[in-house]
């Protein structure tokens, strides 16, 4: 008899907990509601204004802004996954994210493994140095180490611009390590897109100059190849742009940082 009962015990257990398992997949109250649809973005949060982490370790910028709001608009609840920029391209092909936001300019390289939105912004490049440097010009990088982001179109930069001038390249995962490898004179200038360039000039004391042979093609939105969002991606961007709503965002985080 006590058999029987224990073996009773056992199911009325099991059955139990597969309940309580099934109540917390469809939500808090058991209830099989509709799921809100989640758009992924990736980014690589190291690149202010663009995308860094806030004194609370969230995630905020510029793209962080513009991801929000595409998400919005198509009816969608976005979730960032920070992860290292030189990943991001393969995170798009293995399907990990849906979208990469993170200033990634849209080279043709990239645009063989990936779709691209239309330019939302464009800013160009520009050397960082301490204020006592002696490098004031292209010319003056001549036996000099630089500094620049791997998988960046500064590395790609840095090698056509090796062609003519002899430097030495070292290359770094992400922007904040570049400062502080400059700051402690381990390399002698960083080459980072203008905009993240400006911010480190006004917050860490440094100078800088503009690369007069740069040709960024402009920062774009990234999809896998064959991506149904492209195209309701660009109308938005083009709504806010039309609207002036993309210069009010711009104004919040690139203008003023």
């Amino acid at each position: 008899m006590k058999k029987i009962i224990l073996l009773l015990t056992l199911v009325f257990a099991v059955a139990f907990m597969g309940a309580c398992g099934q109540s917390k997949a469809n939500g808090s109250n058991g209830d099989s509601g509709k799921k809100e649809k989640v758009l992924i973005m990736g980014t690589s949060a190291d690149f202010p204004p663009f995308e860094t982490r806030d004194t609370s370790g969230n995630v905020v910028g510029f793209d962080v802004d513009l991801g929000n709001y595409i998400a919005k608009k198509l009816g969608y609840k976005l979730e960032v996954k920070d992860m290292k920029f030189d990943g991001l391209i393969g995170a798009l092909q293995s399907k990990r994210v849906d979208m990469v936001l993170s200033g990634m300019s849209a080279t043709e390289d990239r645009k063989k493994n990936v779709d691209f939105s239309t330019p939302y912004h464009h800013s160009g490049e520009m050397f960082v140095t301490k204020k006592d440097s002696s490098i004031k010009a292209v010319d003056d990088l001549k036996g000099k180490t630089i500094g620049v982001q791997l998988g960046s179109i500064q590395e790609e930069g840095a090698k056509n611009l090796q062609k003519t001038v002899k430097f030495n390249t070292k290359a770094m995962d992400d922007s904040t390590t570049l400062i502080q490898e400059l700051l402690s004179n381990r390399i002698q200038a960083a080459y980072l897109d203008k905009s993240v360039a400006e911010g480190y000039i006004k917050n860490q004391g440094l100078i800088g100059f503009d690369d007069p042979t740069s040709s960024s093609p402009g920062m774009g939105i990234a999809f896998p190849k064959g991506s149904n969002l492209v195209d309701d991606v660009n109308k938005i961007i083009k709504e806010l742009q039309d609207s002036g709503k993309m210069d009010e965002m711009k104004a919040k985080w690139i203008k003023n940082n």
